[in-house]
């Protein structure tokens, strides 16, 4: 509607302007095949004159100005919306993306997809959408043309079509220096979020600045490729008007000359195509544009293609509450054609506390994340109640285990957030928040802070002790009054007393929850009800620490520890 309103409003120009002097107006027909316009004043008993040609044009080209302000207000919530559909899908399929299918993702290529190429995503939205509104410019200039001068107007036409065919091999080059652009941008991302990760050792060891180089060399390439793309968009940009210039002055010439077509018609004819072929380069530009983005695209379309691929198989029955008993039976898991756990029988009772050890690589971890429900059995099953776990909503079987890892989870937020996991601050969350705290050991460090539970953790908790961050773990897993309690190497990077500390807090929740431990120090399952100990994917042993002794392996594993 903007290039229909401002192609009229130019028709209105040199037209009617040229039939206007000081003594009145010239025959309509020499507007040729725009006669229509003079004629259609007439029909209406308007009088043609300076006043009225000058009124008409304003109303027109307000009209414009009043669609250009819709244009824009409609293009921004459009984009708007569409980049809040694109997260919105984004988070919702990684949230649903099976965790055997993230452990093998990109994980710089998942952070850059959700940052970075989500902005380019929009630019390539916009870009598209303005090519398409300069093709729409296109459409009404040259109609409007070819209703003055069709000859003259076929001229051009043709003369702007083979100028195009010049930039279709710098478009081709444009979308492969995309592509690039976009793999380079996933490396950057991983080996960003690894530095700030593994930030500590780096700094400790001297590795830093080797670290760096590498991150400056992928920087590095990175800039090379978009300044290939920057000199390609200078090359398209110089060369445009030109080619344009030259294709209306070739057909002028061939007009005037061979044909003898009179110059004041060619003029207003000339000024349509000029538009025209401003807005033809302009679509050329941003479809150019379009391409150079089309790497973030591509992207964004596998990115969602392997999210839907990889999503979590799961149940439709909701669990409540644990009942009786979780079991394995002839549970295995392999991974390609690697065996890492064998024909599993185990059955873990209500409120029993259940510890798994053995050697590193024996399956420990793999036969918990079994029992939590974030891998499937590859062999055999986990039953729940009795009721396969595949059949179960996995998201409400899981909102009742508490998890506590080596690496404590904490947030860069305040103690409180940190437990409530953002609940409100109303009397009976914070009432939960100290029972949760008090059950944790922690409620007396927590009282005696500044700021209580209002207290600042920061990154990573780096303003507290490993202890008191795993303490804070145990805490925000209680508040979600939990079924189970999972510990998989909990206390493994702690001292001695910090673990003595954790390991009599375990203890003290003993018969209150359904406890599974994974432990390398065997010190922390001394209390446990069942003790089973793995070997090569298999149970080899199961009992309680006095039963166990009495097992070589396992014998052997208490002495190396000495305690």
């Amino acid at each position: 509607m903007v290039g229909i309103m401002d192609g009229f409003g130019l028709a209105m120009f040199i037209p009617l302007l040229q039939m206007v002097d000081e003594g009145g107006f010239q025959s309509p027909e020499k507007m040729g095949n725009m006669s229509f316009i003079p004629r259609f004043f007439e029909s209406i008993h308007v009088p043609l004159n300076l006043i009225t040609v000058l009124v008409v044009i304003l109303i027109f080209f307000s009209i414009k100005g009043v669609l250009k302000f819709f244009e824009g207000y409609v293009r921004a919530i459009l984009e708007q919306l569409f980049i809040r559909d694109i997260r919105k899908k984004n988070i919702l399929g990684l949230s649903a993306f099976s965790f055997n299918n993230f452990i093998n993702a990109d994980i710089g290529r998942i952070q850059n997809t959700f940052s970075g190429e989500v902005e380019k995503v929009k630019q390539s939205y916009r870009y598209y959408f303005m090519a398409v509104q300069y093709g729409v410019f296109v459409l009404v200039y040259i109609t409007m043309a070819f209703l003055s001068n069709p000859q003259f107007a076929i001229m051009v036409v043709i003369g702007g079509s083979a100028s195009s065919l010049i930039i279709q091999q710098l478009k081709k080059q444009t979308k492969i220096l995309s592509q690039k652009i976009t793999s380079d941008s996933h490396v950057f991302q991983g080996l960003l979020i690894q530095k700030v990760s593994f930030f500590k050792y780096l700094k400790s060891t001297g590795l830093m600045n080797r670290y760096a180089s590498k991150l400056l060399q992928n920087n590095k390439e990175m800039y090379y490729t978009q300044r290939k793309l920057g000199v390609l968009a200078a090359i398209l940009g110089a060369v445009r008007e030109p080619i344009v210039i030259l294709v209306v002055l070739l057909s002028i010439l061939i007009e005037v000359k061979y044909f003898h077509q009179h110059l004041g018609v060619i003029i207003f004819t000339l000024l349509l195509f000029y538009r025209a072929l401003i807005s033809l380069t302009g679509m050329q530009n941003f479809f150019n544009l379009f391409f150079s983005t089309s790497g973030s695209l591509q992207n964004m379309s596998e990115f969602n293609e392997e999210l839907k691929a990889g999503k979590e198989k799961d149940g439709n029955i909701i669990f409540n509450q644990f009942q009786k008993k979780l079991e394995l039976k002839a549970a295995g898991f392999s991974y390609e054609k690697t065996h890492i756990l064998n024909n599993i029988n185990l059955t873990i009772n209500k409120n029993q506390t259940i510890a798994v050890v053995g050697e590193s690589g024996s399956g420990k971890t793999t036969l918990v994340n079994l029992l939590s429900g974030l891998l499937s059995p590859t062999q055999g099953q986990v039953l729940l109640d009795d009721i396969d776990l595949e059949t179960i909503r996995k998201a409400s079987f899981q909102s009742r285990i508490g998890y506590i890892t080596q690496e404590a989870v904490i947030f860069n937020d305040t103690i409180f957030n940190n437990v409530t996991f953002w609940d409100d601050a109303t009397e009976e969350n914070i009432k939960r928040f100290e029972d949760a705290l008090r059950k944790a050991a922690i409620f007396d460090y927590v009282h005696n802070l500044p700021k209580k539970g209002d207290e600042m953790l920061g990154n990573n908790g780096i303003n507290i002790s490993g202890g008191q961050k795993q303490r804070i773990s145990i805490a925000r897993e209680l508040y979600k009054e939990v079924d189970f309690l999972l510990m998989d190497e909990a206390t493994s990077a702690l001292d001695s007393e910090t673990e003595k500390t954790i390991k009599d807090n375990i203890d003290n929740l003993h018969g209150q929850y359904t406890i599974i431990i994974v432990a390398h120090r065997l010190s922390t399952v001394k209390n446990a009800d069942v003790i089973v100990l793995l070997q090569k994917g298999n149970i080899v042993a199961m009992g309680n620490f006095e039963t166990l002794l009495k097992n070589p392996l396992f014998e052997k594993m208490v002495q190396l520890q000495e305690f």
